[in-house]
């Protein structure tokens, strides 16, 4: 066994006294577009998930929703004003959907993500397409 704290943790959640490799936690699921808690900070939940293909169309109507994307490379459609475009995100990129804009994550190869929002904040978001079987409507799964 190593000595490094976050090789040796018992706990799947990162506390203070606690560090959690995000490596380590997605390792720890297979399951797409279904995100994992690893954190809280204040009322926010820090979320890994892993994605491939395309999720749904949807909006939080009294959230932003921010990405990072850990590995891969994430598309994100948006409907705005001016009409719809798709941002791309490649390893690295971050990116904040502001709230009331209604996006369409996808990932056509795959892609693992960091995700940052409020607690209860469902990943479906408050209005959506029909949720298909691949896409889990939650509010985030623990570790």
């Amino acid at each position: 066994m190593s000595n490094h704290p976050a090789d040796d943790t018992a706990d799947d959640t990162a506390t203070a006294d606690n560090p959690l490799a995000l490596a380590r936690a997605l390792a720890s699921f297979d399951a797409l577009w279904s995100p994992r808690i690893v954190t809280r900070v204040n009322d926010y939940d820090v979320r890994v998930a892993k994605v491939e293909g395309e999720h749904i169309w949807h909006v939080h109507d009294h959230t932003d929703e921010f990405f990072l994307v850990l590995d891969g490379e994430l598309h994100i459609a948006l409907r705005e004003d001016g009409g719809e475009r798709t941002v791309t995100l490649p390893t690295g990129s971050v990116f904040t959907v502001p709230r009331g804009t209604e996006h369409k994550p996808s990932a056509p190869s795959g892609a693992s993500l960091l995700l940052f929002e409020p607690s209860g904040t469902l990943s479906v978001g408050d209005r959506h397409d029909e949720v298909p079987d691949h896409v889990d409507a939650t509010t985030g799964h623990t570790l």
